[in-house]
Order: structure tokens, then sequence, then C-alpha cells
């Protein structure tokens, strides 16, 4: 096992800001990046595209300049038909000057009946005849010249001479198609690599300007700690995908440094207020050893039940907070606010119930008849004489009182945590302070909301729940 070796401290950085910051240099030769990545890739697109584009092109000049050819011999080839079945066949067939072409009338028997001059003295140059039905045939063939083969193309026309069943083959020499053929890969062959480097400059150079705002984030992520989580990453002044990657990531720092604040409060909350119960505790348990006869069950049961309602608050808050919630089921809000007026006796205001209809609602009634506990809680601590319970049609569930109320800047202050107004301390020091921020989660954690609005009717508090309503 390797020893664990102590960290040197970092030294605290100045913030920057965002945008203005010197963007960092990638790597030369990053090891499969995606620098390397999209440049092999455009490459390689670009190589398959060249390749395929080449050979299209050279089988279309081939294939245009072999017609032309094959055109010109038919044409000629037909001709040389026409004079000999009309009886006008001579010897020595002319073909035009300059050009390179055969002409020959060979019989079914293989007599020569008549020939241009460079093919005077030869055997047949082909034994190839149209098929039944078709009036030419037609290949491409090499032919002995001289001391080379010559390509040509080769036509085959049927006739007769004389009454003499004969064939005429005419060519046209494809040595100027075979030449512009060459002439395409000379240009090509040495053309493509060319490219291709260019293309892989350009793309590598690109990419490497492309991600170096992504570098940029990665390296200030990189540095960013649980202590450090005020500092944020570079926002590019281009509009693009980058940018708002970095737009993005710094709300997602905001939101992670609203939580860690939020937790780092919470727990030093929490410690304070478990602080005075415990203190109490440990007196109470110090007397006690001390003088038993100075004991008092009571405080010391009230003190165990204060701690104990604050670590279920606390163990509560933290499921809500990790998403941890039971099963919604439908369930009828009006039988929950009854259930649970019922069931809280001995109350020092009396509660009243206005819930004359069914009103289904989705949720856990636990967690909801753990609502309507902390409701009625704060507003048992606050009434002067009168408690409401209402659940109306839509899912809304009302709890009033006739206490002083709660002012306009503090209405949405005493649903956060550990939060409670002068006058609940004064008038009672166990409130923990969580209730109503409980009671806002779980309203939320079911897709509904817990606001506390002025009355309509005069001074008092008023709590409305809203919840949805099951179909």
């Amino acid at each position: 096992m390797s020893a664990n070796l102590p960290r040197t401290p970092r030294t605290p950085r100045t913030p920057r800001t965002p945008g203005l910051q010197r963007l960092p240099r990638l790597p030369r030769f990053p090891r499969s990046s995606v620098r390397v990545k999209a440049t092999v890739g455009a490459v390689a697109v670009v190589a398959v595209a060249l390749v395929a584009a080449g050979t299209a092109l050279l089988a279309v000049t081939r294939t245009g300049l072999a017609d032309s050819a094959e055109h010109t011999a038919q044409a000629r080839a037909e001709a040389v038909a026409k004079s000999a079945a009309d009886g006008d066949l001579v010897a020595r067939l002319a073909v035009p000057d300059g050009e390179d072409s055969l002409l020959q009338v060979v019989t079914d028997d293989g007599r020569i009946l008549a020939a241009s001059e460079n093919l005077a003295g030869r055997g047949p140059v082909a034994t190839f005849v149209p098929s039944s039905g078709s009036s030419a045939a037609a290949r491409s063939v090499r032919i002995a010249s001289g001391s080379a083969e010559r390509p040509y193309r080769l036509v085959a026309v049927r006739t007769t001479e004389n009454g003499r069943p004969a064939t005429v083959y005419a060519g046209t020499s494809l040595e100027t198609a075979e030449y512009t053929q060459h002439l395409i890969l000379s240009a090509m062959l040495p053309g493509i690599p060319l490219l291709l480097a260019l293309v892989a400059a350009v793309t590598w150079r690109n990419t490497a300007r492309a991600l170096r705002p992504v570098e940029a984030i990665r390296a200030e992520v990189a540095e960013i700690t649980e202590r450090d989580l005020g500092r944020r990453v570079p926002v590019p002044a281009s509009r693009d995908e980058v940018a708002r990657l970095s737009t993005t990531m710094n709300d997602t720092l905001d939101r992670l440094q609203d939580s860690m604040d939020r937790q780092r409060r919470f727990v030093a909350d929490a410690s304070h207020e478990l602080r005075n119960p415990i203190a109490a505790l440990r007196a109470h348990v110090e007397v006690a050893i001390a003088h038993p006869q100075l004991l008092h069950g009571d405080e010391l049961l009230d003190d165990v039940v204060r701690v104990q309602q604050l670590a279920d608050d606390l163990l509560l808050l933290a499921r809500l907070d990790a998403g941890q919630y039971p099963d919604h089921v439908p369930l009828d809000l009006s039988e929950l606010a009854a259930a649970t007026v019922r069931r809280r006796t001995g109350e020092r205001v009396p509660v009243a119930l206005d819930a004359p209809g069914e009103v289904l609602v989705h949720g856990s009634r636990t967690q909801l008849a753990r609502v309507l506990d902390n409701l009625l809680d704060n507003a048992q601590r606050h009434a002067a004489s009168r408690v409401t319970v209402t659940a109306t049609a839509g899912g809304v569930l009302e709890v009033l009182d006739d206490g002083s109320g709660v002012c306009d800047a503090d209405r949405e202050r005493i649903f956060t945590r550990f939060t409670r107004l002068d006058e609940s301390r004064s008038r009672d020091a166990g409130g923990t302070g969580l209730g109503l921020a409980i009671a806002r989660d779980i309203a939320t954690a079911h897709g509904g909301t817990l606001t506390a609005p002025a009355p309509a009717d005069g001074p008092g508090g008023r709590f409305v729940l809203r919840l949805p309503t099951a179909r």
C-alpha cells in the first residue's frame, strides 16, 4: 500500500472575470483526443470522396469516349455494308486521313472481300457477329499494329455481297480515351496527397481553436474544490455551443455553491439548535447523579421529547433533500383533515373543521398528515381564540387563526429552516423552527405549493396548501 503523502497547500488565486481569461494552449499531440479524431475523420471522409469522384470521372470519361468511337465505327460499318449489298464494294476500303481506323469485310467462310490499307494481307480481325435480331455488335479489342498492340472499339455489321453473307468490321482507335485517362490519373494522383495534407492541417488548426475554450473550462473546473466554489469557468465571446456549455457550467456551479452554502447553514443551525436541549439534558443528569432527590422527571422528559422531535425533523428533511418520497396514492383530503383534527385532543384553542365534500388528491397520507399537524402546531402557538381548517374542491386546504398574523416581509422567510420570529420565540421556546420548512418541502415533493397569503377578512394567520387533484 502506498503511503499517503501530505498535499502541498495551493496558493489562493485572485478570481478572474469570466470571458477575459487567457485561454490555455492545447497539448500538441494529445492521445485519442477529439482533435486527433476530428482530423483523422475529416481526412478519411475527404479521401473516400476524392477516390469515389476520381473513379466516377474516369468511368464517365472512358464510357463517353468509347461510345463516341463506337458510334463512328458503326456508321462506317453500315456504310460499307450498304455498298456491299448494292454491289459497289471495292477491294481497298478508304478511311479518313489522319485517323487510325480499321475496315474489313469477311465472308462466313473466312475469306477477305475488302479491307483498309492498314489491314492489307492480314486475316480476319475478329470472328464475332451480331446476335439474331440485332443490327450490330461491338467489342473493345487490341490489335497488333507494327511493333505494338493498339486499342480499338470494333463494330460488326452483317451484309451480303453478290448473294454471299458477310460481316463488315469497322474499328475506331481508343488511344485518345486511354491517353485522356492517363492525363486524369497523372493530374489526380499527385494532388490527392497534397489535398489530404491541406485538409488535415486546416482541420487540426481549426479543431484546436474550437477546443481551446473547452480546455480552459476543463482546467478551471479541475481546480475548483468545495472550498473554492466561488470561481467560475470562462465564457467565450462567441455565441456557439461552447459558450452555452460555459454558461450551463457556471449555472451548475451556482446551484452547487448554493447547495453547499445551504448545507453548511443547515449543519450550523442544527448544531446550534441541538446544543441547548443537550446541555439541559446534561444538567439534569448531573443533578440526578449529585442530588437524586432534586430530579424533576417532567423537565427531563420535556428535554428528551424536544431532542427527539428535532432529530425526527432533521431526518425527515434529509430524506426530502435526498428525494426519498413514499408512494403516492389517491386519498380524500377532507377525510384526512377530519381524522387529524379528531386525533388532536386537548388543544389550547379549539379547531373548527369546514370540509363539506370529498376532495381527492394524490399523495402520501403520512406526509400530508405531517403537513397539517405542522400547520396546526403553528396556528396553536399564535391563535387567540380560533383555528379553522377548510378543505375545498381543487385540492386546496386552508388553515386560519385569529392571531397577530404574518407581516408581508416575513411571508417567505417563515418557510426558511430554523427561522422563528421574535413572537414565536417569546411565546414558545420549544419550537424548532423546522415545522413550516418541512411542510413546504413536502408540498413541493407532491407537486403542490404552500403559501402564507394575507387573510381576506381581517388580521390573523392564513396558510394555503394546494395539491394536484386525483384524476
